[in-house]
Parts: C-alpha cells; structure tokens; sequence
C-alpha cells in the first residue's frame, strides 16, 4: 500500500463523511423540523422512545446528532432525564441502517436487477438524478430531495474509494498479522474506540471496518470486539456537547456512554462464554454484511436487556454527575437556557424553538403594555416595578435571540427557514421597544401619583377608548406573529390608522378644554406623552404585521406596501368599522 493508496483511503473517508452529512442535511431540511418535534413531546413510555430514537436516527443518518439533541432537550428542560433513556437507545439501533446501506457495495451477480443495486451503479442514478432535481426543479422540497440523493451518491463514491484504496493489502501477509492483534478483546474494542472518538461518527468508523472486510485479511474474532468499541468511541460527541450544560443534561451524556460500555462487557462475555462450549462455526473472514448484522445484533440485544433497567441508568449517571448541596432557584426566565446551542445542529428545529421563544417574549410585551395602561387609573408601585423587570427580561430576550438568529443565519437553511429567520431579526426589535414604551407609560403614571394630579372624566374616557384600541392592535399583531397568519396581519394597519386618528382628535379635545380651564398645562404635557406612547406601541404592531407579509414576498419595502394596502377598498371598510368601534364623542 503505497501513499497514493493512503491519499485515496482518507480522500474516500473524506467523501464518506461529507456525503453522509449532506444526506443528513437534506433529510433534515425535507423533514422541516418534524422530527424534533416528535422527539420534543415524547412521553414517558420508554418503548417508545425506543421506537423515536429509532427512526429518527435512521432518517437523518447520525447517533451523534440524535443524541446531541437529546441532550440539548434535557439541558433546556424540555425533555426529563428519563424521557431522554428511551431515545438514546433507539438511536443506538437506528444508527446500524447505515452499514445495512453499505453492504451495497458487496452485491455480486450478472442478473439486471442486481446490477442496478450494486453500489457504484445505484450512486450514479442516485447522482445524476440528484443533480437534474437540483437544477431543474424550482419546488423547495424537490431539491431537498435532490441533495438527499446527491449525498447518498458521494457517500457510496466514498466507501468505493476507501475499498479500492485498501485493496493491495490483500497480498499482505504484515496487515494480516496486524489484525490479529485485534483478536484479543481489549484491543479490539480500545482500536474501534479511538477510531470512532477520533471521526466522531460511528458510521464512517464502521464502513471503514467493512472496506478492510473487503481485503479477505479481518478476522471474525478481530471484528466484533472492534465493533464494540465503535459503539463506545460514538459516545464522545455527546460527551463533548455536555460540557458546560446542566446536571441532567451531563448525566444523559453518561447514560449513552454507560448503555455501551455495559452492552460491551455483557455481549463479548456471553459471546466468548458461549463460544467456549458452543463452537458457532463463524467463517474465518468476515464481509461487510456480517458486520451489519453484528452491529444491528449487539444494539438489539443490549436494549433488550438495558430497557426495563433504564432507571437504573438514570441512578448511575445521577451518583456520576451528582447534586450540589447548595440550594439552587430554578424556572426563572433569566436562569433557563432559552435557546441551546445544540440545536444548531438542526436549524429547522432551532428555528422553531427562536418562534416559540419569540413567543413568549411577545407575551410579556403585551403584558407589560396592558399593565402600564392600567397604572393611569391606578397607580401602585408593586405593578410599576413588574413593569421594570418584564423589561429587562424582554432585553434579554433580544440579545439572546438576536445572537442566535445570527448564528443560524450562517446554517444551511432552507428558503422558507431562511425567510423565517429574516422576519424573527426584524420583528424582536420591534418587540423590545414596545416594553420600551410601557416603562415609559408606567413613568407618566409614577408622576401623576406623585404629585396628586388626575385627568379630568373626558380625558380619561377618551384614554380608556385609545387604551382598548391598543389592547386590541397588541393581541391582534400578536396572535398573527405567533401563528404566522399572514391574513391576520392584514387587519392590522387599519386598526394602526384609527390609533392615529385618536391621538389626534384627543389632543384636539385636550387643547378646547385647556383653553375652557378644565383641564392644565402639567396634565397636558402628561397627556401628550402617553398618547405619542401609545401611538407609537401601534406604529411597532403596523411594523410586525407589515414585515410578516413583506417577508412571505421576500421584500421589504415597506412604504410601497403600506400605500398599495390604503388604496384597497377592503382597507377603506375596516377602517371604517374600527373608527366606529372607537369613536370618542
């Protein structure tokens, strides 16, 4: 084996491993998050978390990535300890489909039909096929459904490389001998181990096991416990991806590492225990489907066996990862993760989880806004304060999700998701400056419970009219923004517009009692605060609704949209419906 054979072994592992993650990708992108969320509501049943984890990795084609994601749903208390077990053991079994794809490649016979499944053919099918769905279809799902197959086509031209790139050492009798090594179980699994720590995919370290099959030099005896190790070398992403996460979220690391570590030792005991006194007969060398068939084996056993004890690997991951004495406030929104690195990994389901959370930061707007207009009528230093801290925490609200939209933006999304993350940026500034406004509602109030003063009947029933309005826009801008219903955000400029009119007219009304003196030039500068507030709280609601339609059309004009909205008639006549609605005498 010269070096050009080894530049050709790691360039096919380097084409193995892109092509698996593009696969991956475009499995993930055509799922549109769906997976996660069927992760992200499990239950407490750990068959069926078996059954999830199970398809979930077999879909997008990682242990790791499933794992990762378990561990991040732990770590943002989504998902319970115990909830995670389930998961992680159906993405043990799930992970095998990929060497059950590879033993493509040792199909042999001259029939058509054979032919055509014979690794190198079906790559080039599934390439150029691919390639035309790339190119050639506008539809979204289409050419996610190209890339699958363009992934799956360089991950078959990968594992190829890698076989050919081997193959001199089938007349080596040095490399047979090496292998022998790996006879002895310790170093078997410590080989298989490091191999798959160092990759960090169980799948690639396994399809590299089967290209040596193809040599005719790997022992049976040498494979198995190197398969062993793979299943524990895996672990170490998850291991990784721990680090700096909650309690639990390090203990569900643990429990994927322990679930291989004890399916090791009881699979190669009894294995090397029943073959003392029952000689199985294997052949002396093994191919790549009999080590499908131990990889697929040895996950389905030590789940059959681990499953009805997985709180007993809850236990041993909590004694490993064990709690502190101190007592620690928990569920508050500053000391919750809010959105998790590790969902980066799967920017569909990152995405939702920036909507959900978008979500709950609009709520708290809304909340603070209803809040501060109540303070004009009664004032109360308690509510004033919640004011203030609902602020602080929209605050951070903006920062985090800016920061991670930011982040995701550089993901490979799909147009849709890429639309979507476009919108979130533009509307969480809106979203901050409407908690902005209600401190702003709640100081006017402060002032005026300060200094004893109070508007007149008419000035607070025309402020209890414009407040209603406001209260209306709020929910109306919110319930769209957390739907996404475009045709609701349309009802919303009009309702902006009456907002308009009644500042205007309640100035008007404040100026002819002014000059009338029933009302003062104090309450008046008051007044106009309040209502440029409250304006300007519609004005932020006009700008969500506006960029959630401009978004769906990939444009931003936002002038152009505004003025082609006024001129529809439909516009005209709810207009006219809410200025009756809010009409002050």
């Amino acid at each position: 084996m010269n070096f050009f054979d080894v530049l050709s072994l790691f360039g096919g592992l380097a084409l193995f491993l892109f092509g698996m993650t593009y696969m991956g990708n475009g499995l993930e992108k055509s799922a549109g998050g769906a997976l996660e969320r069927v992760l992200e509501k499990m239950t407490n049943n750990p068959l069926k978390g078996v059954a999830l984890g199970l398809i979930v990795t077999a879909v997008i084609q990682s242990s790791s990535a499933t794992t990762v994601m378990v561990v991040g749903f732990v770590n943002s208390g989504i998902m319970k300890l115990t909830q995670a077990i389930g998961i992680i053991m159906g993405a043990n079994i799930g992970t095998t489909v990929t060497a059950w794809i590879l033993t493509l490649s040792g199909l042999e016979g001259d029939a058509w039909y054979i032919q055509i499944f014979k690794s190198t053919n079906l790559a080039a099918i599934a390439a150029l096929i691919g390639l035309i769905m790339m190119m050639a279809c506008k539809n979204n799902k289409k050419k996610d459904i190209g890339g699958i197959l363009l992934g799956f086509a360089i991950l078959m031209f990968g594992m190829d490389m890698m076989s050919g790139a081997v193959e001199p050492l089938k007349s080596s009798q040095s490399f047979a001998d090496l292998l022998l090594l790996f006879t002895n179980p310790v170093f078997g699994v410590l080989a298989g181990a490091i191999l798959t720590a160092i990759i960090q995919s169980s799948s690639a370290s396994v399809g590299i096991l089967q290209a040596l099959s193809a040599t005719g030099k790997l022992p049976f005896m040498a494979a198995i416990p190197i398969i062993m190790g793979q299943n524990i070398g895996t672990c170490v992403t998850a291991m990784l991806s721990a680090i700096g996460a909650s309690k639990n979220a390090k203990r569900t690391a643990f429990v994927h590492l322990y679930f291989n570590i004890i399916g090791t030792i009881i699979f190669l005991a009894g294995f090397y225990t029943l073959n003392a006194f029952i000689d199985f007969g294997f052949p002396e060398q093994i191919n790549s489907t009999h080590i499908a068939i131990i990889h697929t084996v040895f996950n389905l056993v030590t789940t059959t066996i681990l499953l009805p004890f997985y709180k007993g690997l809850g236990k041993l991951a909590e004694l490993t990862v064990r709690d502190s004495n101190k007592k620690v406030q928990v569920n508050t929104v500053e000391e919750q993760p809010l959105l998790d690195e590790r969902f980066l990994q799967t920017p569909s389901f990152a995405l939702e989880q920036c909507v959900t959370v978008m979500g709950k930061m609009a709520e708290l707007s809304v909340d603070s806004i209803n809040t501060a207009m109540d303070l004009v009528e009664a004032y109360t230093d308690a509510k004033a304060e919640e004011i203030r801290e609902i602020e602080n925490v929209v605050d951070k609200y903006e920062d985090r999700l800016g920061t991670y939209l930011v982040k995701l933006s550089s993901k490979n999304l799909s147009i849709e998701d890429s639309k979507t993350a476009t919108r979130l940026l533009h509307n969480i500034g809106d979203l901050e400056r409407i908690s902005d406004h209600a401190v702003n509602i709640q100081e006017a109030a402060k002032e005026m419970s300060e200094k004893g003063i109070t508007f007149s009947q008419e000035a607070q029933k025309e402020l209890r009219t414009i407040s209603m309005a406001v209260s209306e826009i709020l929910a109306l801008t919110v319930d769209s923004l957390i739907r996404n219903d475009l045709h609701a955000a349309t009802h919303v400029e009009p309702l902006e517009q009456v907002i308009d009119d009644l500042k205007e007219k309640i100035r008007e009304k404040h100026i002819d009692r002014l000059q009338g003196g029933k009302c003062t030039i104090e309450l008046g500068f008051i007044l106009s605060d309040l209502l440029t507030n409250y304006e300007r709280v519609s004005d932020h609601c006009s700008n969500i609704a506006a960029c959630m339609i401009k978004a769906a059309e990939q444009s931003y004009d936002m002038h152009k949209y505004l003025s082609d909205l006024k001129s529809e008639h439909s516009f005209m006549d709810e207009y006219r419906a809410c200025s009756e609605k809010y009409a002050i005498d």
